[in-house]
């Protein structure tokens, strides 16, 4: 992996932003040995080693995260002062973040807010439930979206999250029932359409105040598989 191969979307003296490719994981689970978006970091810019949570080497630059198959914006801080202050925005969700999806069915409004709690599946507690039967603690999760395109079995949404919970977006659409197409997890039995072999997922835009003072938006553009997906739908609002 080079700079050439994650393009670098903006970047200054205390953070950069890069377009995370679908299928690359961003730090290592500690189980597999894979190529992470760590590797990168520190093979590009190894004095970012330890920055960040605890200066834990294997989250260097890390201070939020993407899914495996979630393309997409994904922020890097280059030192402690960075961390500390785009922390603290994540944990005020004053950070501004937009996804665009393709998700299974036809969404009857044009545009709504999913305020659901999130908690542990009963059924399977690896997954997250945002619908009866859920156990655990719940905690506060709401999501905006806005239908962009219709077609007869797919709408394309934008999505913008006001909280930050695992698995937020996924959650949120399946328990409306339009759950993001190819998603294996949360909808393992519906067919992958337009072409997807991965999760229909990506990170369009971040929003946020640099630690200059800075106020800073980068869109991430679509990849090839988005591209594609979106000649498939002609059919407008």
């Amino acid at each position: 992996m080079t700079k050439k191969t994650i393009p670098i979307l903006y970047e200054d003296e205390d953070l950069l932003v890069i377009n995370k490719p679908a299928g690359l994981v961003v730090h290592s689970d500690g189980r597999t040995k894979e190529s992470t978006v760590v590797d990168w970091i520190l093979k590009e810019y190894p004095n970012l080693k330890g920055v960040g949570e605890n200066g834990a080497a294997d989250r260097s630059g890390i201070i939020h995260r993407l899914d495996r198959e979630t393309s997409g914006a994904l922020l890097i801080v280059k030192n402690q002062r960075a961390f500390f202050a785009l922390k603290k925005q994540f944990q005020k969700n004053t950070i501004r973040k937009v996804y665009h999806a393709f998700v299974y069915g036809r969404v009857k409004h044009d545009e709504g807010v999913i305020d659901r709690p999130i908690a542990r599946s009963g059924a399977n507690p690896v997954l997250w439930s945002a619908t009866r039967g859920r156990r655990g603690e719940e905690r506060a999760a709401v999501t905006d979206y806005r239908v962009l395109k219709r077609a007869l079995e797919i709408s394309f949404l934008e999505l913008r999250p006001r909280t930050g919970r695992t698995h937020q977006l996924r959650v949120h659409l399946k328990a409306i029932n339009y759950p993001i197409v190819c998603d294996k997890l949360y909808a393992p039995k519906r067919e992958c359409l337009l072409g997807f072999a991965r999760l229909a997922l990506h990170a369009r835009a971040l929003q946020f105040v640099a630690p200059s003072g800075k106020e800073v938006r980068v869109d991430a553009s679509y990849p090839k598989d988005f591209e594609q997906a979106l000649q498939h739908l002609t059919v407008g609002i």
